[in-house]
């Protein structure tokens, strides 16, 4: 092997190394440290990390592919969405993500997913600077998935993977498989196998493949949706068995913490919905060269939802604003069987139920009486419409409030929206 040949090889593996340190467990990094492909296997981001790296049996967001491409049928709206990894040595990590979920089309999606390291330095024959230099490496992939039925989809990746460093730089293709199978309500599995027949990629003679690997795992739902606790393993050539393992509570329809276990560190993170198509994820990882940091950004649109909002937001039933009005929509993947939609007081308790069969109408009339006719009293109350359609599959709109007020002038108070 000639110098130029070394020097690339020691290169790589140095950055490799620094990247395997930073996104997975110490005792897999020695294990393989500078495996072909290692940092898109162990890429972890914001709200996966928080849950240990365990999203095999979850993947329910547009970066989800990069655990399971099969699991891009389970998204109803449609998503952008955007991560950062800073990690050691001025080296990051960035994502980006489009997703489009199908009916009787199948569900689309496309993906970049990139690293940068710092400035390394340079050299002639006897040590001299010359300068520096850095390396990168970026995964294209495009994604398709179908859903067979509510409880099981398939789906793909066709990814382009190419590096660079100095000034040499290659490319190549590969395969990766996924499934999702809901067990029962509460209960699902999920299964992939990453990189079938490459990458494989020369940078200036010899190639380097990416090894194939093989994730399972299962998801437990519970408290009504409320709570998630997942598990996953991977198996893979050089890194050896690995397990990952975590939860996601919901504090709040707007809220949610989570906690997780990577191997050999503690994890953990949060969600914060706003607007309430935007959510913001944060990670973060305990790491002997210190600690790592996780950011996402997600915008939710169109695609299939359900949605309600009342006018006015603040009514009187004896005033001259007696009654509200609660726009209702929806659009579902098949046809919809039937709606509900509940009014909660501040006990969570349901005072009034609308609902009937088929597409929710334009809109519906409440005047501030509960079940049995009698009026509430003043306060605040919220409502969320929910729809189920002829699959079998639904979809629960965003919680928002409305608020009774007799005593005295009524006033304007924004609906905010709570999911």
């Amino acid at each position: 092997m000639n110098r130029i040949d070394s020097r690339i090889t020691r290169t790589v593996a140095l950055f490799a190394t620094l990247a395997a340190l930073a996104v997975q467990p110490a005792r897999a990094a020695d294990q393989g440290g500078g495996m072909p492909g290692e940092w898109l296997s162990q890429y972890a981001g914001a709200r996966a990390l928080g849950m240990g790296g365990a999203n095999v049996a979850m993947a329910d967001d547009a970066l989800g592919i990069l655990w399971n491409p099969g699991g891009l049928s389970q998204l109803d709206q449609n998503q952008l969405m955007f991560e950062n990894l800073h990690l050691f040595e001025d080296t990051s990590l960035n994502g980006f993500s489009i997703a489009v979920p199908g009916s009787w089309l199948p569900s689309f999606g496309l993906s970049m997913v990139s690293m940068s390291s710092g400035d390394f330095q340079r050299t002639n024959d006897v040590n001299d600077a010359l300068g520096s230099f850095k390396e990168g490496e970026t995964a294209y992939l495009f994604t398709m998935a179908r859903g067979f039925s509510p409880r099981f989809s398939v789906g793909t990746n066709v990814k382009l993977v190419q590096q660079t460093i100095e000034d040499f730089s290659g490319g190549g293709f590969g395969i990766d498989l996924g499934a999702m199978y809901q067990l029962t309500p509460q209960f699902k599995v999920g299964f992939s196998a990453l990189n079938l027949g490459g990458p494989s990629i020369t940078l200036r003679q010899t190639a380097e493949t990416y090894p194939t690997e093989y994730r399972g795992g299962v998801t437990l739902n519970a408290l009504n949706g409320r709570a998630f606790i997942t598990t996953e393993i991977d198996q893979s050539t050089g890194l050896g068995t690995r397990f990952h393992g975590g939860a996601e509570y919901w504090i709040q329809p707007g809220l949610a913490a989570r906690i997780g276990y990577d191997d050999t560190r503690a994890t953990g993170g949060f969600s914060y919905r706003f607007l309430p198509a935007y959510q913001f994820d944060y990670g973060v990882a305990d790491h002997p060269l210190g600690m790592t940091h996780r950011f996402g950004l997600t915008y939710r649109f169109g695609g299939f939802f359900a949605a309600s909002h009342a006018d006015p937001e603040v009514f009187s039933p004896t005033g001259e604003k007696a009654v509200t009005k609660i726009d209702l929509n929806a659009h579902t993947k098949s046809g919809a069987e039937s709606w509900t939609l509940e009014l909660h007081d501040k006990s969570n308790a349901v005072v009034r139920k609308f609902g009937g069969p088929g597409q929710p109408p334009a809109h519906l009339l409440w005047d501030g009486k509960d079940e049995s006719g009698m009026p509430m009293a003043d306060g605040t109350y919220r409502y969320q419409l929910t729809v189920k359609d002829k699959e079998g599959r639904i979809l629960i709109g965003p919680m928002r409030q409305v608020e009774i007020f007799t005593n005295g002038p009524q006033g304007a108070v924004p609906v905010l929206p709570v999911q």
